[in-house]
C-alpha cells in the first residue's frame, strides 16, 4: 500500500517536473495558450511541438530506460554496481558513429551508433557464449566480457579520431558526452515501445525476477528457466540501452546511480523496483537536461557532464555512509 501511494505521488511528480521542464528554455512559451489552441505566435507552437516536447519527452524516456536497465542488471547480477554500459555499448555506438562520420556522411549518426552498438552486444554475447562452453558461464563472466570489448572499441574509435580532422572528432565527442539535441518524434516513438515493452515482460516475469534475485539454485528449484530469461533480460536492457545511445549519446551514472535511490524509498521488491526506477530516472534526467539548456544559455552544456557530476557526489556520500556504519 505504502508503495503504491509513492509511485502515484511520483507519477505526480513526474507531470509536474514535464509541465515546467516544456517551459524552461531560452525561448519563453506559454503553454496554456499553445494547448488551448492560439495561433498567436507560430514560431512559438513550432519551438513547442517540434523542438521541446520531442526532447523533455525524450529525456524522461533515456532516464526512465537507463534506470531501468540498471536497476534490472544490479538485481541478475546480485552486484550493485552492474550498469548497463558494462556491455560494451557506449563503445560500440562511438565506433560506429565514428566511422560513419569520417566514411559514411550519408548514413544518420543514430542509425550507424544504434549499429555500433548492435555489434557491440552481439560480440560480447558471442565471447561469452565460447566461454561458457569452456565452463565459465556465470553472470561474471558475460560482464567483464563486456568490458573488454568496451576496452576494445573504445582504442579502435580513439584511433581512428586521433587521426581524423577537428572538426569531425569535436562532432563525435560532443555527443558522446550526452546530449538530447538530436531528440525528434521516431526516437521518443521507439525509445516508448521498448520501454514499454521491457516493463510489461517484467511485471508478468516478476516471481521469476524474484527467484533469480535470490540464487540461480533456488530459481531452478522453483522451476525458473535460468539461462532463457537471463538471456532474454539481457537482450533487452543492451537493445533499451543501445537506442538510449544511438539518440542522446553517453550518458552515466543514471543506471547505477538512480536503483541505489530507488530501494531507499521503494524497498527491494521487483516491481516497485523497476516501476520507482523508472519514475525517479525520468524526473532525473528531465531536471539535467532542464540545467544543461539553460545554466550557460545559448550554449549547451553535455548531459555526461552534469550526470557524472551528480553521480561523483552521490557515491562520495555514500561511502562516507557506510564508513559511518562500519565504525
Amino acid at each position: 500500500m505504502k508503495n503504491a501511494l509513492r509511485l502515484i505521488c511520483g507519477a505526480g511528480l513526474l507531470f509536474a517536473s514535464l509541465l515546467a521542464a516544456l517551459q524552461i528554455g531560452a525561448v519563453d512559451v506559454s503553454l496554456p495558450s499553445l494547448l488551448l489552441g492560439s495561433r498567436s505566435d507560430a514560431l512559438q507552437a513550432e519551438i513547442f511541438w517540434q523542438l521541446r516536447l520531442p526532447r523533455v519527452l525524450l529525456a524522461g524516456l533515456a532516464g526512465a530506460a537507463l534506470a531501468v536497465c540498471g536497476a534490472l542488471l544490479q538485481l541478475l547480477s546480485r552486484n550493485a554496481l552492474a550498469d548497463p554500459y558494462l556491455f560494451g555499448v557506449v563503445s560500440g555506438a562511438a565506433l560506429g558513429a565514428t566511422i560513419s562520420s569520417l566514411w559514411l556522411p550519408a548514413l544518420a549518426l543514430p542509425v550507424a551508433a544504434f549499429a555500433g552498438a548492435i555489434f557491440a552486444i552481439l560480440l560480447v554475447l558471442a565471447l561469452a557464449q565460447q566461454a561458457a562452453r569452456q565452463g565459465m558461464q556465470s553472470i561474471s563472466t558475460l560482464l567483464l566480457t563486456g568490458l573488454a570489448v568496451s576496452f576494445f572499441c573504445s582504442a579502435v574509435a580513439s584511433l581512428l579520431l586521433y587521426q581524423a580532422d577537428s572538426f569531425a572528432a569535436n562532432r563525435i565527442m560532443f555527443w558522446l558526452m550526452g546530449s538530447l539535441s538530436r531528440a525528434d518524434w521516431p526516437a521518443v516513438q521507439l525509445l516508448c515501445i521498448t520501454l514499454t515493452l521491457t516493463l510489461v515482460l517484467c511485471a508478468f516475469g516478476r516471481r521469476q525476477l524474484t527467484a533469480l534475485n535470490w540464487s540461480d539454485d533456488m530459481a531452478k528449484s522453483l522451476g525458473v528457466a535460468v539461462q532463457r530469461w537471463r538471456l532474454v533480460l539481457l537482450l533487452l536492457c543492451a537493445l533499451l540501452t543501445a537506442v538510449v545511445v544511438a539518440y542522446c549519446g553517453g550518458i552515466g551514472f543514471v543506471g547505477l546511480m538512480i536503483p541505489h535511490l530507488v530501494r531507499l524509498l521503494f524497498g527491494s521488491q521487483v516491481v516497485p523496483l523497476l516501476f520507482g526506477s523508472a519514475l525517479c530516472g525520468a524526473i532525473f534526467l528531465i531536471w539535467v537536461d532542464s540545467a544543461a539548456r539553460t545554466v550557460l544559455a545559448p550554449q549547451e552544456l553535455p548531459l555526461g557532464i552534469l550526470t557524472a557530476l551528480c553521480g561523483s557526489i552521490f557515491f562520495l556520500l555514500l561511502l562516507s555512509r557506510r564508513s559511518a556504519n562500519e565504525f
